[in-house]
């Protein structure tokens, strides 16, 4: 799996112009979930990312964690974290996980965020999505499973 993580002051996804996930401060989290990505992946990146420090402490150094400023976190799907573009000018996902197995994973990852009292946001799996965000820094980090 992989996760691209900024760290914002507000966030929001809409869905045909409709408000379905927000957050103020906190992180936005794009999931890509690849082909044999297994719900090890997700549990990984899910204990991992909330205790990031990635938060300024009050001398301005990376110090705090998600957990420590209270902040929430939305997820939004994204299966172009796994487009190849090396070759041609159409990138190629055939990477990318198989809807069904995509779906089933990212809602394990929530689910995961969810167990450790976090307030989790999200967008709809599959759906057309506008993404608003204020980012924080700014502040963007890629984490892969895998690496």
């Amino acid at each position: 799996m992989r996760v691209v993580i900024q760290r914002v002051k507000q966030a929001k996804v809409c869905v045909e112009e409709k408000a379905i996930g927000e957050i103020g401060g906190g992180l936005l989290c794009f999931v890509g979930v690849g082909k044999g990505d297994e719900e090890a992946d997700a549990d990984y990146l899910a204990a991992k990312i909330p205790q990031l420090r990635i938060f300024e402490d009050d001398e301005g150094r990376f110090n705090r964690s998600l957990l420590d400023i209270g902040g929430g976190i939305l997820v939004v799907s994204q299966f172009t974290l796994y487009a190849d573009c090396r070759k041609g000018r159409r990138p190629s996902f055939t990477d990318a996980a198989e809807p069904r197995q995509a779906r089933e994973l990212y809602h394990h990852f929530v689910t995961k965020l969810q167990e450790q009292n976090i307030s989790v946001a999200t967008g709809e799996f599959q759906a057309r999505m506008a993404v608003e965000l204020v980012n924080d820094g700014p502040v963007t980090l890629l984490l892969d499973s895998k690496s």
